[in-house]
């Protein structure tokens, strides 16, 4: 039987982890910086490589594998298949929505799964900087909402917990190696619990978003620090998102289920309009954070694919760069994502951080000559910005004595916080079943 949830009741409420609209991109060659006027269409190009690249060794990983072999899916509002970032990319998957789109689920109305999908798997075209951090991996469409928006909701199209937890399950049965789930509840609900349980017994790693922070009226409820699902699962990967300075702000939810961090800010990636945009300009979002380390997971399990999903983790937390190696926190987990660490990573003894699935663990000897590959002529927008802030940012956290001591960003100049108007895109009410 179904019921209507207010928001005001946030165990019942599936927030979707996107930023109010994304930064418009001019249509003709603009870098990052400029790509904030204009609108996003079929003939934008942006030139510049991703600006996230840059921290997350892109290139010293893509010497190794570019994910050839591995399936990733999407659980969201669907792929565009049509972007000529994802031809040949996207595998027919599903639409569990009740709706007449494709029912394999390679159509997207919404654009939030396309933006996801084309930051994992987008391939390389002429006039474009983007692509993918797994651009050789395959995407499989799971369709679970159509929309968050009054209408969707109340037709029964919106974000629903019953259809992610069915969605996941497809996935794994279908499969697919890596899960990205960018949507978050906080509710403990037992069919998000047990199918992350599912998916793990049947070789499959579930990333989920951490969750954004949303001051705005509507979702003050669900504003709070606390565990989120599925991220919150046992198995599952739970994603905080850095801002452009390499550091967790408040716009990520806290908490014991954060497991690793990346970044949510300033991301290129494909538009469902067809050309390429500029998502989360504005504020870092825990939705394409989720997305990169997706994308890091399947360059694992591309390169080590007879691992299980929970050394495949473990690789990714072990190494992700942290001020204090031996500890977790609440804000960035073990840290921010390291593929190409985590690539070089060789079971041994003697590694500081998470327990190890693997007998010992010890890091990898350095190799003795790997030649990068490029991913263009010059450098990207940002990357400079990038790097900097990674290393500014490791040694303030180093100078704190603790990750968990994190100054708050997006203040105003009184020194209140700023308010984050429309991030979360809420309805008044979701439908979830008893």
């Amino acid at each position: 039987m179904s019921r209507p949830v207010r928001y005001g009741a946030a165990a019942a409420a599936l927030a979707l982890l996107l930023a109010a609209s994304p930064a418009a991109a001019d249509a003709a060659t603009p870098s990052v910086a400029q790509a904030t006027s204009g609108q996003c269409t079929a003939a934008t190009r942006i030139a510049d490589a991703p600006p996230a690249f840059q921290i997350l060794q892109a290139e010293r990983a893509w010497a190794l594998t570019r994910g050839d072999g591995v399936v990733v899916a999407v659980v969201d509002s669907g792929v565009n298949a049509a972007n000529p970032h994802l031809t040949g990319a996207v595998l027919k998957g599903v639409n569990l929505v009740d709706d007449d789109a494709d029912s394999t689920g390679r159509s997207d109305d919404y654009g939030h799964g396309t933006a996801i999908a084309g930051q994992i798997a987008a391939r390389g075209i002429s006039d474009s900087g983007v692509i993918g951090l797994a651009p050789q991996v395959k995407i499989l469409p799971v369709r679970v909402y159509a929309d968050v928006d009054d209408q969707a909701v109340k037709a029964g199209t919106g974000p629903d917990i019953s259809r992610l937890a069915r969605g996941i399950r497809y996935a794994a049965d279908h499969g697919a190696q890596i899960i990205n789930v960018s949507l978050s509840t906080a509710a403990s609900d037992a069919r998000l619990v047990d199918a992350v349980a599912y998916a793990a017994d049947h070789g499959s790693l579930v990333v989920a978003s951490a969750g954004n922070r949303d001051q705005t009226e509507s979702v003050a409820s669900n504003d709070r620090d606390g565990a989120r699902y599925p991220a919150a699962a046992a198995g599952a990967l739970g994603v905080a998102a850095v801002g452009v300075d390499g550091v967790v702000t408040s716009d990520s939810i806290h908490g014991p289920h954060v497991s690793l961090s990346a970044p949510g800010q300033n991301i290129l990636s494909v538009s469902p309009a067809g050309g390429d945009c500029i998502f989360a300009a504005d504020a870092p979002a825990t939705s394409y954070a989720t997305g990169y380390v997706s994308a890091a997971a399947a360059l694992v399990a591309a390169q080590f694919p007879d691992e299980t999903p929970a050394q495949w983790a473990y690789r990714l937390e072990v190494t992700a760069r942290r001020a204090n190696p031996d500890a977790r926190d609440d804000v960035s987990g073990w840290g921010i994502v390291q593929p190409y660490s985590a690539l070089t990573l060789v079971p041994g003894a003697g590694l500081r951080g998470p327990d190890s699935p693997f007998v010992d663990a010890q890091p990898a000897a350095p190799e003795a000559s790997a030649t990068p590959v490029a991913v263009h002529d010059h450098p990207p927008a940002n990357a400079q910005a990038w790097a900097i802030a990674s290393i500014v940012a490791v040694l303030a956290l180093a100078a704190l004595g603790t990750i968990g001591t994190l100054a708050v960003l997006r203040r105003r100049k009184d020194g209140t916080e700023e308010p984050l108007q429309g991030r979360g895109l809420y309805g008044d009410e979701v439908t979830t079943e008893e």
